[in-house]
């Protein structure tokens, strides 16, 4: 269910649901528009396929404009990556998004989640910020750009329970 803010943006129709392998090459497609390495169709069906692994994506009418991924062990779980279409950044979406995700997740059990980001991504810092997200570390030059220039991680945390 979308919030005042979706409508506010004229997204009131955005729906927020569990993907599936029909999904898998725009899921692809929204990736590669969104990281310098993108994961393919067939590493989208594979996640899809796994008991493990919660995938939801964002629709707006028919068409599928993000998604977000996760993958659960025991009570926890890491966010492997979450992506919104260029053309409908900032506009909140991806707060419903993972709003929708963290409800699934801790409706699965999962008590504390993880993930990783680009230091210097400050949209997607914002959004975790948002959502209660602690940085509980950071690896250095984790991230390898095109160019050859490496880029700080930071390991963030939150509880779900």
């Amino acid at each position: 269910m979308m919030t005042w803010l979706a409508e506010f943006w004229g997204y009131a129709d955005a729906q927020v649901e569990g993907a599936t392998l029909r999904d898998a090459a725009r899921l692809s497609e929204l990736h590669a528009a969104s990281f310098h390495r993108g994961w393919s169709e067939q590493e989208f069906e594979d996640m899809l396929s796994q008991r493990n692994t919660l995938v939801h994506r964002l629709r707006l009418g028919r068409r599928i404009i993000g998604f977000v991924v996760s993958r659960m062990a025991a009570d926890e779980a890491e966010i492997l990556s979450i992506a919104i279409d260029p053309g409908y950044r900032g506009r909140r979406l991806s707060r419903e998004l993972l709003q929708t995700h963290l409800g699934h997740l801790a409706g699965r059990g999962v008590k504390t989640l993880f993930l990783e980001v680009e230091e210097n991504n400050q949209p997607a810092r914002r959004l975790y910020d948002h959502f209660n997200f602690a940085v509980v570390g950071r690896r250095e030059r984790y991230y390898r750009q095109p160019d050859g220039e490496q880029l700080n991680a930071l390991l963030m945390r939150r509880d779900l329970s």
